[in-house]
């Protein structure tokens, strides 16, 4: 595999530097944004970047407090807002004024909320295993992973831990796992840890903070005029089939794929899913 180039954005009036991974050629006609879950990081998407870099400049930024990104000093400020002016600080900086964006999970709700600060800005959506309707039942195992460990006295355990909370993505080669250790781990203070800041959750899953569904439909509007690839994780606790099926009655030209046998979220790492995204992608450049 090859490697991506690492760009690095100071965020103005913080405390904090924006890792991103470019693939592809920077001066391609489109580009692709790329942005993870909540516990994830960019290199999620080595192996669709890697393909999608055929056509495109794909950017597949590290969100504040993950991966190669600075922790935040105040944990309350991992927030959707920031992890969104984040990135228009980011795309603004490139001058790139128009994208296609795969969001998962977190990164999915970041681009729902795209088209209302920067109407025009999407050209084409896809959304991995997140919808209009979030339920309290899978907030609420979000919240139990929050209590967890994040660091290990060994690098096995470290590595057992991870697979067991990322067992939902459908990972089926070791080569795939292999990539997801690599950089989801590291050694830290003589100790093996995630990579990311552990108060990534003080926003949200506090345990006196009472869980509830969580309504997006508000955001919908803005979405409609967007061509929208939506993927649902057969088994997914976070996008229920019966939100995703009324989220593609509710918008023109929404395209729903279910992926058997996956929870929450699919990997985005297979063959199978890089070549529906590459081919959704295509026919609307």
């Amino acid at each position: 595999m090859l490697e991506p180039d690492i760009l690095h954005f100071d965020i103005p009036g913080g405390d904090r530097r924006l890792a991103c991974y470019r693939w592809g050629d920077a001066k391609a006609a489109r580009t692709v944004i790329c942005v993870h879950g909540l516990t994830r990081n960019g290199r999620d998407f080595d192996f669709l970047a890697e393909r999608l870099a055929q056509d495109y400049q794909v950017l597949c930024p590290d969100m504040a407090g993950r991966g190669q990104s600075q922790w935040l000093k105040d944990g309350s400020l991992y927030t959707n807002n920031t992890y969104i002016a984040d990135v228009m600080y980011m795309l603004g900086k490139l001058s790139l004024t128009r994208v296609h964006w795969v969001g998962t999970s977190m990164g999915g709700i970041m681009g729902m909320m795209a088209p209302s600060v920067l109407p025009g800005l999407i050209d084409a959506l896809v959304l991995n295993d997140v919808g209009c309707l979030i339920p309290a039942s899978g907030l609420a195992r979000i919240r139990e992973i929050a209590d967890l460990p994040t660091s290990y006295a060994s690098r096995a355990e470290a590595e057992t831990a991870f697979r067991g909370r990322c067992k939902y993505f459908g990972i089926e080669g070791e080569a795939q796992w292999r990539h997801l250790l690599k950089y989801g781990v590291e050694e830290r203070d003589g100790r093996f840890a995630f990579t990311y800041d552990p108060a990534i959750f003080s926003a949200g899953f506090s345990k006196d903070t009472p869980l509830t569904d969580i309504s997006l439909w508000p955001l919908w509007e803005a979405v409609k005029p967007i061509p929208t690839l939506l993927i649902r994780g057969a088994e997914s606790d976070i996008l229920p089939r019966e939100t995703a099926v009324e989220m593609q009655a509710r918008h023109p030209d929404l395209t729903l794929h279910e992926i058997i046998g996956v929870g929450h979220a699919p990997a985005l790492m297979d063959e199978k899913q890089i070549t529906l995204i590459q081919d959704w992608l295509r026919a609307r450049n």
